[in-house]
């Protein structure tokens, strides 16, 4: 047994850490009797070290994980990683080896630190993306896409070295269009990628939105938004050539006032449309928007561009023909890449007339008055009724019944000129990259049979490890000769195999299913494991991820089901969305850049000032990053106060959807009470015999009680307030150490009670002081989670608080079940009444039942 006066961390978290792993304390259930449930948290990139948003995410999730398995849950709470991607592949060629080598390196090291923290996973289900065994069922996946016609390959822009002759993802393109490598400029090229249909699914990913009650409502805006369901028309304008140029737009009932159509300069259209007088300006504009970005082209900001082609096309609303001109702020795979201009009611289109002289027409007046066209310095957007637009003229602008968009609608169908239609900004998954570090695409391309599915029994497609990696040409993949080259799976002829890789987005929109059947070695998960745990009970992760992990995720889950696979359409009934840990950050405001950030080892606290200049530092809390120098090793916490401490404070600092700010001085607050626990269970003497209580045991059993309704409730499904919890365990700690006889049997229960409840939150700690010191023979982790005894929340006493004249006097204690009467009775015959009215007249008595009397006296 450890000493009580010195509570040696580091030696009893080892010790509990190897003796949980030698019992299988964390393996996951299967007793079907038990209800499921399902805590994950969102798995880690393998960068090499752990950060504290990890710590903070994790911890959580452990948390939950613990009290339900004491609820009588049989959880599964797994860990693996989602080890694809860009950094490996950078970090490989900085260090002249394979991306597999740092991969797993990092993959051991952080597996290390998490165990250190002591989280309960079941480790015996873990899954690495970028292990065969894994992508694999990446692949066979695709291929059901493939088969199912949603996977297709388009043209589509990517960002071009010219220098190194390659590829860069957007995270290699820096704020000044440069390549990350060469300096070169980038620019934008068109190459046929993979696409996955994900707007097949729109409409079922917005309306079921809906049905996710335990989602935040923040996450669930953002989601709608980027899907972007809008009622519209798709027009049709005529060329003088007899081309059609179809035009979505979502207020067909400004047709009337377009005065221009413009095109994105990749429109396939634009040689055809372009005259001859036109072509040289055209060929320079669009080589030019070629080497924008598409944050670029559409920044709000930025001055708008364009060209005429010297064609016009007829306005189907009267038949006068109107201008056709490029513009790079239109994108050719966003709608029909065709946009109709109306200047005066689109303040994009507004900027772009006053900037190339183009007619500007009212077609809608607002409750103010007409618009005087040359008058104008913004559109209008707003409210009005439709004027100079022919069959619409005095209707009433929106888009409910008998409003504006409807009637236009009707009119344009009635035409034929036009047609109602509902579309969706969301665009299909691109899913390819020029990589090497993915999922290979398991496709062969053949001359004759074209793109042909690598047959199942062929999975996985390996990646080669006889590579070269430059960062410069095309894909490592496309140079190696013997890995392309083969025979076609169909009709056996020479063929090429798929050179692009899968975006990592991919592997990561399943792993939570593969948890459930992990070790199958025949199927990604069998319909009967994947249904006793899906949906994902509680997810936990950051907002970072609101949108894209999350929604391609939804989209999966929907696809599989489809595909008969799984049950579920959706594939976490619960999200927490995490805060952000913060750390003290001090800078220079009169540097900019990476500069002007200093480390905090460098800086006085007392006189910050720049060790360089010498000039006065600010300070601020921001989130912790590298960049900033602001970040704090959970390794160095666990070894100065243990992990418990780390998991406490990150718990307690702050409700878990907030952000937290880091502060050494509140570490070691939670380091402090943590021994004041271990003292307090070390320093229990023996019970005395049973007895009726007293009015102190009856007070200390109702603090218990009361603090294990409370912390159950706190960490209860749906609210998980972790850091309530642990004040409510300072108040009980307190309160066992405010009682006087400790040899008292309630004085026992209290103690027994507060290392139950701490064990989630600090489980090396508890075990300890269960089994070692308290002597029991099993795992605090495998005790049932206690229960509340409603007895003991009733007080058998109350404070009744006496006024004079609605002054308080004082206070007394009554039965807690005394009446109105028996009330004012006790309030009279007080000490109090006495020495404040002795004999003067009491006029009237006010009693409020259970809480005070207030003496109204001449």
């Amino acid at each position: 047994m450890y000493q009580h006066s010195r509570y040696d961390f580091q030696a009893l978290e080892a010790k509990w850490q190897q003796q949980w792993e030698l019992e299988g304390l964390d393996q996951t259930p299967c007793d079907p009797s038990q209800p499921k449930f399902y805590a994950l948290s969102m798995f880690p990139y393998p960068s090499g070290n752990l950060h504290m948003g990890h710590v903070r995410n994790y911890t959580i999730t452990d948390v939950i994980a613990r009290v339900r398995r004491r609820q009588g849950y049989r959880v599964l709470h797994p860990m693996g990683w989602d080890a694809f991607g860009l950094p490996a592949e950078n970090a490989a060629l900085d260090r002249g080896s394979l991306p597999q080598t740092w991969t797993y390196q990092n993959i051991d090291q952080m597996r290390r630190e998490l165990k250190q923290l002591g989280l309960s996973y079941d480790w015996s289900r873990e899954v690495t993306t970028c292990s065969p065994d894994y992508y694999r069922w990446t692949q066979a996946i695709f291929l059901r896409f493939f088969r199912a016609g949603l996977a297709y390959q388009k043209a589509a822009a990517v960002n071009w070295d010219p220098v190194d002759q390659t590829v860069l993802a957007n995270e290699q393109v820096d704020s000044d269009g440069r390549s990350w490598r060469s300096g070169a400029l980038v620019e934008r090229r068109l190459l046929r990628q993979w696409f996955l249909r994900i707007t097949d699914y729109a409409e079922e990913l917005l309306t079921s939105l809906d049905t996710l009650e335990g989602w935040p409502e923040r996450v669930k805006v953002m989601q709608a938004n980027w899907i972007g369901r809008s009622l519209g028309a798709q027009i049709r304008f005529e060329t003088g050539t007899g081309r059609q140029i179809p035009v979505f737009t979502t207020r067909p009932d400004t047709l009337w006032g377009a005065t221009a159509l413009v095109l994105a300069p990749e429109h396939p259209l634009v040689p055809e449309l372009t005259t001859p007088e036109q072509a040289e300006v055209v060929r320079i504009y669009c080589n030019q928007a070629a080497n924008q970005s598409e944050v670029q082209r559409t920044a709000e900001t930025r001055e708008k561009t364009g060209v005429w082609t010297g064609s016009y096309a007829d306005n189907p609303a009267h038949g006068q023909p109107i201008p056709v001109w490029i513009a790079d702020y239109v994108l050719t795979d966003y709608g029909t890449g065709a946009v109709m201009a109306v200047p005066a009611h689109d303040q994009r289109d507004f900027e772009f007339a006053r900037h190339f002289g183009l007619t500007i027409k009212v077609v809608v007046e607002p409750p103010t008055g007409a618009l005087d066209p040359a008058a104008m310095t913004e559109a209008w957007t707003g409210a009005g009724v439709m004027v100079n637009s022919g069959p619409l003229n005095g209707v009433t602008v929106g888009k409910g019944p008998g409003e504006s968009v409807a009637v236009a609608i009707a009119w344009l169908e009635s035409q034929g000129r036009g047609i109602g239609q509902v579309t969706y900004r969301l665009r299909d998954w691109l899913i390819s990259r020029q990589r090497y570090w993915g999922a290979p695409i398991p496709i062969v391309h053949c001359p004759t049979c074209g793109p042909v599915a690598v047959p199942t029994s062929q999975l996985p497609v390996l990646l080669p490890d006889n590579i070269q990696l430059s960062g410069r040409g095309p894909s490592p993949l496309a140079q190696l000769t013997s890995w392309v080259e083969v025979s076609c799976p169909e009709c056996g002829q020479a063929a090429r195999r798929e050179t692009d890789t899968m975006d990592t987005f991919i592997d990561s929109s399943w792993y939570f299913l593969r948890y459930t059947d992990a070790q199958n070695p025949d199927q990604p998960f069998t319909r009967e494991q994947v249904d006793a745990w899906m949906p994902v009970d509680q997810y936990v992760g950051g907002i970072e991820h609101a949108i894209l992990h999350l929604l391609y995720s939804r989209f999966v889950t929907k696809f599989l089901r489809d595909q008969g696979l799984l049950s579920c359409g959706e594939p976490f009934r619960r999200l927490l969305t995490q805060g952000m840990v913060q750390g003290l950050t001090y800078f220079n405001p009169h540097k900019t850049g990476k500069d002007r950030w200093i480390p905090s080892v460098q800086v006085d606290p007392r006189d910050p000032r720049d060790p360089q200049t010498g000039e006065p530092l600010e300070s601020v809390y921001t989130t912790m990053s590298k960049s900033r120098h602001n970040g704090v090793a959970p390794r160095a916490v666990i070894d100065k106060y243990g992990a418990d401490t780390a998991r406490m404070f990150i718990l307690f600092k702050a409700p878990p959807e907030k952000d937290l700010e880091w502060e050494e001085a509140d570490v070691e607050g939670q380091f402090r009470f943590l021994q004041r626990v271990w003292r307090l269970v070390h320093d229990l003497p023996q019970s005395s015999a049973p007895a009726p209580l007293d009015r102190e045991e009856q007070d200390l059993r109702r603090a218990i009680h009361t603090a294990i309704q409370a912390i159950s409730e706190d960490l209860g499904e749906g609210c998980y307030q972790c850091n309530t919890a642990i004040s409510e365990l300072m108040k009980l700690s307190n309160a066992l150490g405010d009682f006087s006889r400790r040899s008292s049997p309630v004085y026992r229960e209290g103690v027994e009670v507060l290392v139950q409840l701490l064990a989630p939150l600090a489980p090396h700690l508890a075990e300890e002081l269960w089994r070692i010191t308290l002597s029991h023979p099993d795992s605090v982790h495998r005790q049932p989670w206690p229960q509340v005894d409603p007895a003991a929340l009733v007080a058998q006493e109350k404070t009744l608080v006496i006024q004079i004249l609605g002054k308080t006097r004082g206070t007394i204690q009554v039965p807690a079940d005394a009446d109105r009467a028996a009330l004012e009775r006790y309030a009279r015959e007080s000490e109090i009444a006495r020495r404040y009215i002795g004999d003067k007249v009491i006029h009237k008595v006010i009693v409020v039942p259970g809480k005070l009397v207030n003496f109204v006296i001449a």
